[in-house]
């Protein structure tokens, strides 16, 4: 089973960006570091302008130039930092994976063109006392999609 490590200063950030977008969803993509066996550690993301009420698309032209410098700060180091998925809020919804949110997970994992493995969706809200409650789930190129282990690491 995957596991996922948000660390303290990438909390921050998604805080950040949920109190600003307010009702309406937020995201972006996740950069990683493969830590160990199945263990991954975000190291950066994007965030990028905020969505409606209740959906958010995917502008992966904005994130571009952030995942080049990514890339080229860890010299290219592909297996070990490399994208590992997209996050996104739902802020009047359980943190849970939609129909669409299924649907647009599945297409980048059997995109050849991609080549991806695997892939994350993480999906955050606030909670009581700006607390960020998380969901985040692995999808597969076999069509297969499973609950994956959150992790917050304090740094």
């Amino acid at each position: 089973m995957l596991v996922l490590i948000l660390p303290a200063e990438i909390r921050k950030t998604i805080k950040a960006a949920l109190l600003r977008a307010g009702s309406h969803e937020i995201g972006g993509v996740l950069m990683a570091e493969h830590i160990g066996p199945d263990q991954f550690e975000i190291r950066e993301l994007t965030v990028h302008r905020s969505g409606a009420f209740a959906t958010f698309v995917r502008r992966i032209e904005e994130a571009l130039g952030k995942m080049r410098a990514f890339f080229e700060r860890t010299q290219r180091e592909y297996t070990r930092f490399n994208y590992i998925g997209e996050w996104h809020s739902h802020p009047s919804f359980e943190p849970l994976p939609s129909g669409p949110d299924d649907a647009s997970m599945m297409a980048i994992v059997q995109d050849a063109k991609v080549g991806a493995n695997f892939a994350v969706l993480l999906i955050v809200k606030l909670g009581a006392g700006d607390e960020l409650i998380a969901t985040v789930h692995t999808y597969l190129p076999d069509g297969t999609k499973h609950q994956s282990v959150l992790k917050f690491r304090d740094d």
